[in-house]
């Protein structure tokens, strides 16, 4: 092997190598610092719909359902939920009613609708594809 081809041979290693670790270092974000501060970008419409779809709650309820069910990594900001929950009426994916809660108060109510599933379904899909997508390079880097 001629001393040009073994350089380059390294170089192109040497990016593998530090793909790879651009992507752990992404990984180790998303997973452990960002949810700690805020929701990674794009995640919550995607687990409010997941959480909708086991049956209606109120947006507290679905902020401590995201928190308890992530074990207690993920919090969801009022300033954010009640915006995404918003986009969600007017895009008709939930409908909502008001109702009293388990303290009561007078609350809010949100319920998936079928366009909701539906969206639930496509969204998960996507999801699953970018994670096969991280996971691959994460295997084979």
């Amino acid at each position: 092997m001629e001393g040009h081809e073994l350089r380059v041979r390294i170089r192109r290693a040497q990016s593998v190598q530090m793909l790879a670790d651009v992507v752990w270092r992404m990984y180790n974000i998303h997973i452990t610092l960002m949810p700690k501060k805020e929701m990674p970008a794009g995640s919550l419409t995607l687990l409010i719909l997941r959480v909708l779809n086991a049956g209606p709650l109120h947006g507290y309820a679905i902020a401590q359902r995201i928190h308890s069910l992530s074990c207690e990594v993920l919090q969801v900001e009022e300033g954010a939920l009640y915006p995404a929950l918003q986009k969600l009426l007017l895009k008709g994916w939930a409908t909502s009613a008001w109702g009293i809660s388990e303290t009561n108060r007078k609350v809010r109510f949100y319920k998936l609708t079928a366009a909701g599933r539906k969206q639930l379904a496509s969204e998960l899909s996507g999801y699953n594809r970018v994670n096969e997508a991280i996971q691959a390079v994460l295997r084979n880097a």
